[in-house]
């Protein structure tokens, strides 16, 4: 099992979960995070610093996020891999209160 960034990153892409993530599996995209489905190593440690709630192990992915799944494994392969926190978005406190908003993602 690994763990799945959802659509609540978009346009937020805060990044607590990448200070504390132990083999480096996330990846950075224009606007939101993904999680490397081979590097991930399921410890967990990066969904309790998630300030939007938007990582969940695979198995407990809403019913309307599962696309997130294959989506964060396909981006995972071309984007560029994230090691340290960094700013979020400058429109991310706007942005997280906002639930649905995949029109927004860009790859």
């Amino acid at each position: 099992m690994t763990y799945v960034v959802t659509e609540t990153c978009i346009k937020c892409k805060y990044t607590d979960c990448v200070d504390v993530c132990p083999v480096d599996c996330f990846r950075e995209g224009p606007n939101m995070l993904v999680i490397d489905p081979d590097e991930c190593i399921d410890c967990t440690l990066c969904v309790a610093e998630c300030p939007v709630e938007a990582i969940f192990a695979e198995d407990d992915v809403p019913d309307g996020q599962k696309d997130f799944i294959a989506l964060n494994a396909d981006l995972a392969k071309s984007w560029k891999a994230l090691i340290e926190k960094k700013e979020q978005l400058p429109e991310a406190d706007e942005y997280s209160k906002i639930k649905e908003k995949r029109q927004f993602l860009e790859r």
